[in-house]
């Protein structure tokens, strides 16, 4: 019996790892390793994640790092990594792509090979810890990742539009099918597969003017999913959209073909992030280049999206990321709620398989690639660990949210399991 499938509750925490290394004038790399100092202060970190109870970590792999060229592999970092994961027993729960490809992959998500190299490195991962990992997210966020690279031109390959939009779906599709191929090959049944998406809500005047843009916005949220599960094809509300804007007929029916299924389907959900509040007039194309005005619906939302989840895709879920941007006494009490929420919830039925906090210490702000302020300007106070500049570097503060966050996982750890349906 897997993890996901004994009936428990399972708590994590994650360590934010987005990498996006290429630089040009204004831009600035931005490495979330590098900024935490995670890269030095490894093996510590995991002992706070094991101090606390954590079972599991979501934890990204810097792609860039250790595949440094073509066909090229470096090790000498993430093995020693790996062991320690091994030696804690805390589950990692391996976030292969996190925003970032390789340097020398020129136009990077754009590029053709992209889905060919992503599948690649995926497998050469697979086949280096087929004895210590089994547990991997293949996208994390694609929504996210298709927007900001493909639609806003905030990120590389910086396309535009309806079809940069497209051209980052297609592509972002096509190499999550071929990851979660190649490590199922190497993996076989051992292998666990958590999808990932970013939860996407509206409220307001959702049916004043903007009406035929929040139901086209409802369904484009899960169209990574729905492609790579085979769930387009005739019928499904996106696919004249994509159809019309670029996605190749051979890709759509290669996906429906040989979809690539979750065995747990993971939500991350921001109570003051994930909601856009629509007001009728002007519309905000949304990220950092034209923030759109949110709405904090606290666990309502939360419940909205894990039922939601649940729902379309038929798999047990996992909230993969959650916390609030705030005091020490506000991230204690939406971790309380939150909490709560997901006991009532399963009790009720709904088959959620795991609490993750993320992150495990505070992180930096991604607005970091274009300033020019020092590091702790971005500075975002969400981890169980305050981030501390001193003369010796970055300090981990313990703060009153781990403390919380320890006597939860704890707690459930000690009950049996709860939901019921299968």
């Amino acid at each position: 019996m897997t993890w996901y499938q004994d009936g428990r509750l399972h708590f994590g925490i994650g360590v934010e790892d987005t990498f996006v290394p290429q630089t040009r004038p204004g831009e600035r790399a931005l490495d979330e390793y590098e900024l935490t100092e995670h890269y030095d202060q490894w093996h510590t970190d995991l002992g706070l994640a094991s101090e606390v109870g954590a079972e599991f970590m979501r934890w990204g792999i810097p792609w860039y790092r250790i595949n440094p060229a073509p066909g090229q592999w470096d090790w000498s970092w993430l093995d020693p990594v790996m062991a320690r994961f091994a030696e804690l027993g805390i589950r990692p729960m391996v976030d292969l792509l996190h925003y970032g490809t390789p340097q020398w992959l020129e136009g990077e998500f754009a590029h053709p090979d992209y889905p060919k190299r992503v599948a690649e490195y995926a497998v050469a991962v697979a086949e280096r810890y087929a004895d210590t990992v089994t547990d991997y997210t293949p996208v994390n966020e694609p929504m996210i990742h298709a927007r900001f690279c493909g639609e806003l031109a905030y990120w590389p390959p910086y396309l535009s539009g309806e079809e940069g939009l497209t051209r980052m779906v297609a592509a972002l599709a096509d190499g999550f099918a071929r990851t979660q191929h190649g490590i199922a090959e190497v993996l076989g049944e051992r292998a666990t597969f958590v999808h990932v998406d970013a939860t996407s809500r509206f409220s307001g005047d959702v049916d004043g003017e903007h009406a035929d843009k929040v139901r086209f916005l409802r369904e484009q949220s899960y169209v990574v999913e729905d492609l790579v599960t085979g769930r387009v094809r005739e019928g499904h509300p996106m696919l004249e959209h994509l159809l019309a804007h670029g996605f190749s007929p051979d890709l759509l029916d290669r996906l429906a073909g040989a979809p690539v299924l979750p065995d747990v389907m993971g939500v991350n959900y921001y109570p003051r992030h994930s909601t856009t509040l629509v007001q009728d007039g002007v519309w905000h194309a949304g990220g950092f280049v034209d923030p759109a005005p949110q709405i904090d619906e606290g666990v309502l939302g939360l419940e909205d999206v894990l039922r939601s989840y649940a729902d379309r895709y038929a798999v047990p879920v996992a909230l993969t990321e959650t916390c609030v941007t705030a005091s020490v006494e506000e991230r204690v009490a939406w971790l309380d709620d939150s909490v709560a929420l997901v006991h009532r919830l399963r009790e009720e039925g709904v088959p959620i398989v795991g609490y993750t906090w993320w992150p495990l210490f505070d992180m930096y702000e991604w607005t970091y690639r274009h300033a020019d302020t020092p590091r702790e300007a971005s500075l975002l106070t969400m981890g169980l660990w305050d981030l501390v500049e001193s003369d010796q570097g970055l300090l981990r503060r313990r703060n009153p949210v781990a403390d919380a966050f320890a006597r939860h996982a704890a707690a459930d750890r000690a009950v049996a399991p709860s939901f019921t349906r299968g």
